[in-house]
């Protein structure tokens, strides 16, 4: 129970369980949240409990008050604690269109998952954080939130998309001056192209782009690369960088003539 506790959303899969799977290394005890059935990720799991982490499964929206309050509950009934919360679960629109086609309900559908979502998490794990900080003070605790290269590179098929990740940048700047009097730092994480169940239907279109030079690395990243980011900033290594946005994205948006 001496353990380091994370919490990552959406960590059964893509991204979300490369970033688990290297807390999980590092020496965390790991909650993981999903959407499926507990015994529909069976093998993330043990995959995890192979590291020698103890692991919680999270059942739940994201989007919803009501499954954010219980998974939290979960997590406090199973470890008693929560030292770092990695906000990653996020959904791509389920139709990508033009911006002058695009509908409501399908906006409502991505920010409300990728914003509403883990803004109201992290202002509940924050406030635990800060009793837990308050009884502890020599504990590390600190939010990762995992954003996206599209809070400012445009994709007109895909804008509620672009203004959910813009959003999750906002949100981790004001969460990070709010915390500072607590010493817990606010992360964001910009990943790139990256090879997931996400874009998998566009595996083809980024190839090309990528041949082509898209990216100054030449190649997709992988969620190990962004699992290697969290894994750092979770264990304390960059404790005076709060608000800070750490881009892993293969130098893709980095101007070139």
């Amino acid at each position: 129970m001496n353990k380091p506790v994370a919490f990552v959303t959406g960590g059964s899969r893509g991204i979300g369980f490369g970033c688990a799977s290297q807390l999980a290394k590092l020496g965390f005890n790991v909650a993981i949240n999903g959407m499926r059935d507990e015994s529909a990720v069976s093998e993330p799991i043990e995959a995890l409990k192979a590291h020698g982490a103890e692991v919680v499964y999270c059942q739940g929206d994201i989007g919803s008050a009501e499954a954010r309050v219980a998974m939290l509950d979960k997590i406090k009934a199973q470890f008693g604690k929560l030292n770092v919360l990695v906000n990653n679960a996020g959904v791509a629109p389920k139709e990508r269109k033009d911006i002058l086609d695009a509908s409501e309900e399908s906006f409502d559908y991505v920010v409300g998952t990728n914003v509403k979502g883990p803004y109201f998490l992290t202002q509940a794990a924050a406030n635990w954080m800060i009793e837990q900080k308050a009884a502890s003070s020599d504990e590390f605790f600190a939010i990762i939130n995992v954003g996206s290269i599209s809070a400012t590179v445009v994709s007109v098929n895909r804008g509620e998309y672009c203004v959910s990740k813009a959003g999750v940048a906002m949100m981790s700047q004001l969460f990070a001056a709010r915390l500072g009097e607590y010493d817990i730092p606010v992360y964001e994480i910009r990943p790139g192209v990256t090879k997931t169940d996400m874009t998998s239907g566009v595996t083809d279109k980024y190839d090309k782009l990528i041949e082509d030079g898209l990216c100054v690395t030449k190649r997709w990243g992988f969620p190990e690369d962004i699992g290697k980011a969290v894994g750092s900033l979770a264990t304390g290594d960059f404790p005076y960088s709060t608000g800070q946005v750490i881009m892993v994205d293969g130098g893709l948006t980095m101007p070139r003539l």
